[in-house]
């Protein structure tokens, strides 16, 4: 698919990562040359952000959750014993390590709204978006673990439509506080007067709503985006609509092309229908690259890996992402019609038909997740992989790829090696940075939000609209 000026549109890459062991590939830290067991280190998470840097990816990805995956058999002893997301560290924290090492990586870290007050909150966005340069963006989750409500004193989480709503007015507050209270050129740093930031620039926000009683002013000074990167995950009807007016760039997982195709679709006739640019978002979908010199090397490493993936612990990722206690089935039947208060895109893509016509069943829900999670996987030399995402991108519309990882940081290094040099061959993916912020490098357009994003509508100056 070629750009409005004729040249062959790029694609775009995201490191897909977690502060915990194995993430996306339950039994994959068994591998000898996996070091995802070193997520409490430090230098790990520099050396990889360095890698993705050498690689032009756009940014690394960092999920989170606050809970454990409990579903499966109604307990965690199956994610504890297979190191399913669980023990997990905090993502905020390793942002200033790789920022300090990069020069142009962007950092999308991932926070629920659910339990964390938006006043303090607001004031971690600015202080990574500051020390970052800029490069520092939030991936906005509503939860759907239940063990994390219970542990936080409620009985379960909000209804998935409320969490949303829920949703709205945590993101008010965050725009009214980045946005809202201090006018740029507050701080003057004037020493002849004494003035460091002149009182009649900065304003209260005043808000009062539902969930939340703000009334006072931001307590961090403007960064340079102000408000950061704007990420999303949804993809459930809901989750759409929310994303149509906050998203500016959008996490999807599909195991097909058609179904990906018409996810996409949506995505941007909601954006559209929100008065916004329907491209004004980068749309990346999950997948995981299993990649090295030859097709055969590519496959043997498939075949090797596939030793180690462990479907319990697949199945046990499953039943937490789809509200489904997965254990209660049969391997060879399918989910069915149920009801879920968790990720219900998830949910709707297993009720439909893959690739081969047919329904899914547990056994083939548990092996397509076992390595890369929810994505599918791409198998063989960088050649055929960089062809077979051109594909992806020209033929869906989707921007480009969260790319999870087999092992790590080897998966990574292997892309980096193989694929994005058959890709800059082809003119499909970049051979430099953009200057300036991560928004600039992934839109060309300037630091702040845009004037049609919804966040705009909270700067001083600018009546708070709806968009």
């Amino acid at each position: 698919m070629a750009t409005t000026d004729g040249t062959r549109r790029h694609v775009r890459f995201n490191a897909f990562d977690m502060n915990c062991v194995g993430h996306q590939s339950p039994g994959m830290w068994r591998h000898p040359d996996d070091e995802s067991w070193r997520y409490k280190d430090i230098r790990y998470w520099a050396d990889l952000a360095k890698t993705l840097e050498r690689g032009l990816f756009d940014g690394i990805f960092i999920a989170d959750v606050l809970g454990t995956y409990d579903t499966y058999g109604s307990s965690n002893a199956s994610a504890l014993r297979e190191g399913t997301q669980v023990p997990v560290n905090d993502p905020f924290l390793l942002v200033s390590a790789m920022a300090v090492v990069t020069e142009n990586l962007g950092f999308g870290v991932t926070a629920g709204t659910a339990y964390e007050h938006p006043y303090p909150f607001a004031r971690r966005l600015s202080t990574l978006d500051h020390i970052t340069n800029g490069r520092f963006g939030w991936n906005v989750v509503t939860g759907y673990l239940p063990s994390a409500a219970r542990n936080m004193g409620n009985e379960d989480q909000l209804e998935h439509d409320e969490r949303y709503n829920h949703a709205d007015e945590y993101l008010e507050v965050v725009y009214k506080l980045l946005e809202g209270s201090w006018e740029d050129d507050a701080v003057v740093r004037d020493r002849e007067r004494g003035i460091f930031t002149d009182p009649e620039k900065v304003h209260e926000i005043r808000h009062e709503g539902k969930y939340f009683k703000v009334p006072g002013i931001h307590i961090s000074e403007p960064s340079p985006q102000r408000t950061p990167v704007i990420y999303q995950a949804g993809a459930s009807s809901r989750g759409i609509a929310f994303a149509a007016g906050n998203a500016e760039a959008i996490f999807v997982a599909s195991p097909t092309k058609d179904i990906l195709k018409d996810t996409v679709t949506k995505i941007r006739d909601a954006v559209e229908a929100a008065g916004r640019d329907r491209h004004s978002v980068r749309i990346y979908t999950l997948l995981t690259v299993i990649t090295d010199e030859t097709s055969e090397a590519a496959h043997a490493k498939h075949e090797e890996y596939k030793q180690y993936a462990s479907n319990e612990g697949a199945l046990t990722l499953m039943s937490g992402w789809m509200g489904i206690d997965l254990s209660e089935y049969s391997l060879d039947d399918p989910i069915g019609e149920v009801k879920s208060n968790a990720i219900q895109s998830t949910v709707s893509n297993f009720q439909k038909v893959n690739d081969d016509g047919k329904p899914w069943t547990v056994r083939d829900i548990a092996e397509s997740a076992s390595i890369g999670g929810l994505g599918p996987r791409l198998v063989g030399s960088g050649a055929e992989v960089a062809e077979e995402l051109i594909s992806w991108v020209d033929e869906t519309d989707v921007d480009g790829f969260n790319l999870a990882y087999a092992i790590t940081p080897g998966t990574f290094e292997d892309i980096v090696k193989y694929v994005v040099p058959e890709l800059q061959k082809r003119g499909a993916y970049q051979t430099e940075y953009a200057p300036g912020t991560l928004r600039n490098k992934l839109f060309g357009k300037g630091d702040k939000l845009p004037e049609d994003h919804k966040g705009s509508g909270y700067r001083i100056g600018a009546a708070a609209r709806q968009v």
